[in-house]
């Protein structure tokens, strides 16, 4: 496993009995994870001083009960990165902290790369990987269909510091979009990709990772430069293990150019209470 252990900013203080206790910088969370399925002891103090916990609803859904009043954002940094942390509906506070290890892994990549990098940034959320590759002296074209998500990601950007580097923001369903960069011609030296597990689009057409994922590597393929870099995938989806998506990669990647390699592992987080790692979904890399 892949461990995201350089943080300051951010702790996996505690599991147990389904949730998980984090510091994200003065502030102590309380979240559902269905992969803490032990039911040790909560010995450590924080559980009980913790400033808010996400309580599942049995009709779905859920809230957050604020035990301390919390402000709407804060931040949170990892090295010269800044990101703005708000608890949201369904469990999410704008940030994965595990991919800390993705983001460590791309810049060193980009940096010895010896030559201008272009990338690609599917699914891009709030921006972590984004801002990773800028950090790292690479353009990047963020592409997310949340419009809300992208603005957040712009000022995490400029938070950082890197809002002067040349980058592309675009509000867009990914595949349409990377179809329409072929037509157009446009390429990059390295993919990124963070599709979710499920969802329904405008017309209510529904998306499933597993069912999808194989053909949009293989239309992503044509998106890239002759001598690619990388192509980096990431999944929580339950199911579909490590070893699945690389093999992926490799039917549709590794054939496709010479000299490349796959890999794949799952990347967790550190648990400063039990010292076990916690799994955290996983992530598989096509590489030259």
């Amino acid at each position: 496993m892949r461990v995201a252990d350089r943080w300051k900013d951010y702790e996996l203080i505690d599991t147990s009995n389904g949730e998980r206790l984090e510091r994200w910088g003065s502030k102590l969370l309380i979240r559902p994870d269905p992969q803490v399925i032990w039911k040790t002891e909560r010995t450590c103090p924080e559980w009980k001083t913790a400033d808010a916990r996400y309580v599942r609803s049995s009709a779905g859904g859920g809230a957050w009960d604020v035990k301390k009043k919390l402000p709407d954002s804060w931040t949170v940094g990892y090295d010269s990165l800044r990101f703005g942390i708000k608890p949201m509906g369904f469990k999410h506070t704008g940030l994965f902290p595990e991919q800390a290890v993705n983001w460590d892994w791309m810049r060193k990549k980009i940096s010895e790369a010896g030559r201008p990098i272009r990338v690609l940034n599917l699914f891009a959320y709030t921006g972590g990987a984004t801002l990773a590759c800028l950090s790292a002296g690479a353009y990047v074209c963020h592409v997310d269909a949340s419009k809300g998500m992208t603005q957040w990601a712009k000022e995490n950007a400029a938070m950082s510091g890197l809002a002067d580097i040349p980058q592309r923001w675009i509000v867009d369903d990914c595949a349409k979009f990377v179809a329409r960069e072929i037509r157009r011609g446009s390429f990059y030296d390295a993919v990124i990709m963070d599709p979710p597990s499920y969802g329904r689009g405008p017309s209510g057409e529904v998306w499933r990772l597993e069912d999808q994922i194989y053909d949009l590597v293989g239309l992503c393929r044509g998106v890239l430069t002759e001598d690619p870099l990388f192509f980096l995938v990431n999944s929580y989806t339950t199911g579909l293990s490590p070893s699945v998506m690389k093999y992926i990669l490799s039917t549709q990647l590794a054939d496709a150019f010479s000299g490349g390699k796959c890999s794949a592992d799952e990347i967790g987080l550190p648990v400063s209470k039990s010292g076990l790692v916690l799994p955290c979904g996983a992530t598989a890399i096509f590489e030259k």
